[in-house]
């Protein structure tokens, strides 16, 4: 059953309520913010002279960013700070929210003629879920080793506490006296200038980039997402006021996963360049393009022994895959921005066919010696655009806002539906900070997400999912 017009204008009516209830309770008892945790002890700064709102950069943020965590003063290099100085942070954050998913096939019962019930059937319906529950924790450590020489490693956990490295990476910083050659060896976010990992949401369609993580339905290609911390080396530069800024990657196509168990023979290449123009009142404006080449496998070798086959690491058939657009970030004073990305992106038809898959160590579409497509099979290939538009009451208080959308322009498998997998979503909500010291950082994150997807409920039809949250978000 489809969510109706009224249920969705409830939802967001009671949202509405809800933010207009907390602001009237904000402005009236706001304190000045003063800095970030970890770099704000370092160097004494205000959080609003790195962050549009925390965790979100600005203009200055970027190119502290930029410089290697550094301010290019004495007070970079590690040994002219205080012994108990200690570069960390934690984040993580409780939470209430309320699932509702449209069209899920439920199970229907019926006698058994001798007292019990039997599985007679099943029917699609609405399944909504609420309660309170966790973020993943976050073990944040970054900053410089020496002058010049920067570091960062974050230990990452899910709300079950099971670890795994989400960055770990060194960088030679401002090489030969130059800003224009940087450069980062080991698991690190590509160069995307609209950060995921600095995103300002948290719902779990809303808290990522559709944009950055999109494939089409049977896809195989698990391996071009944006939105994922990569391994490889990345060269890096930019002018002196970071007005210009280039950047270039060479991957493992593997999606970030460690121990090279696929893919180890397959390499993307991730690039960037942007520039920004100072306009006055305005503010610093910015565009820039990317692209992200590469190729993927979609067959594995494998060793047949006493309990079957298993797959060798290692990666053949490798196909390609693009995903290439602009990003423009835009300034309207101090208290309105707006964030624009688009995107094309084309797979293999390999991948379009299901071909390359193997991320859950089930390599359901191995594409083995002497396998033929599909008659009429053709490569994927889809058009998306992210809009992001941000109003800053002050370094305190940031409602947020976000549009994407993504159609396919050409599907894989001849005879499916033009709009198959398409997807739209919005998300509206606000973070307020009540305080931001140098040790710590708090704030009350409220937000509302709404995703639909053409023809993908599992009777063929559309579908429907959305997320109401509320939760504290704070680190120290």
């Amino acid at each position: 059953m489809r969510v109706s017009s009224y249920s969705r204008l409830r939802d967001v009516s009671y949202f509405g309520s809800l933010v207009l209830f907390a602001v009237t309770v904000m402005l009236a008892c706001s304190p000045r913010a003063n800095a970030l945790p970890a770099f704000a002890r370092k160097y004494g700064l205000r959080c609003s002279a790195c962050h549009e709102s925390w965790p979100m950069l600005n203009y200055f943020g970027q190119k502290f960013k930029d410089n290697g965590y550094q301010l290019m003063n004495d007070r970079d290099a590690p040994i002219w700070q205080n012994p108990s100085y200690w570069p960390v942070t934690f984040r993580i954050t409780p939470i209430w929210h309320r699932v509702s998913t449209g069209k899920v096939m439920v199970d229907t019962y019926g006698s058994n003629g001798a007292g019990g019930s039997v599985v007679t059937g099943s029917t699609l319906q609405r399944v909504s879920n609420s309660g309170f529950d966790i973020s993943g924790l976050d073990f944040h450590t970054g900053g410089t080793l020496e002058k010049n020489i920067s570091f960062y490693v974050l230990p990452s956990s899910n709300n079950a506490a099971q670890f795994h490295f989400e960055t770990v990476m060194g960088r030679l910083d401002n090489l030969f006296g130059s800003s224009w050659l940087n450069v980062k060896l080991g698991k690190f976010e590509l160069d995307n200038l609209l950060s995921e990992k600095r995103i300002l949401t948290l719902t779990g369609n809303g808290g990522i980039y559709q944009l950055y993580h999109f494939r089409p339905q049977g896809d195989g290609n698990v391996f071009g997402q944006m939105g994922d911390n990569q391994l490889g080396l990345e060269v890096m530069g930019h002018s002196w006021n970071d007005r210009t800024r280039y950047s270039a990657a060479l991957l493992s196509s593997v999606d970030g996963q460690v121990g090279l168990p696929y893919g180890s023979n397959a390499y993307s290449g991730f690039f960037t360049f942007s520039q920004a123009f100072d306009t006055g009142k305005a503010g610093v404006q910015r565009i820039g393009a990317y692209a992200f080449v590469g190729e993927a496998p979609t067959n594995w070798l494998t060793q047949t022994g006493p309990n079957g086959a298993t797959v060798i690491p290692g990666a053949v058939g490798n196909k390609s895959f693009s995903r290439e657009g602009f990003v423009g970030q835009f300034y309207f004073g101090q208290h309105v921005d707006l964030q624009v990305v688009t995107q094309h992106g084309q797979d293999s038809v390999w991948f379009g066919q299901g071909y390359g898959d193997f991320i859950d160590g089930v390599a359901s579409g191995n594409n083995t010696t002497g396998t033929t497509l599909a008659a009429g099979a053709q490569a994927p290939s889809w058009n998306g655009v992210l809009v992001e538009p941000h109003y800053i009451y002050s370094p305190q208080l940031i409602f947020i806002g976000r549009f994407e959308t993504i159609r396919m322009s050409q599907q894989s498998t001849p005879g499916t539906a033009s709009n198959f997998g398409n997807i739209s979503t919005y998300t509206i909500g606000y973070r307020y900070n009540p305080f931001m010291t140098s040790r710590a950082g708090f704030a009350w994150h409220n937000e509302y997400n709404w995703l639909h997807q053409d023809g993908t409920a599992p009777d063929g039809t559309n579908l429907n999912t959305s997320e109401l949250l509320m939760g504290f978000d704070f680190d120290f």
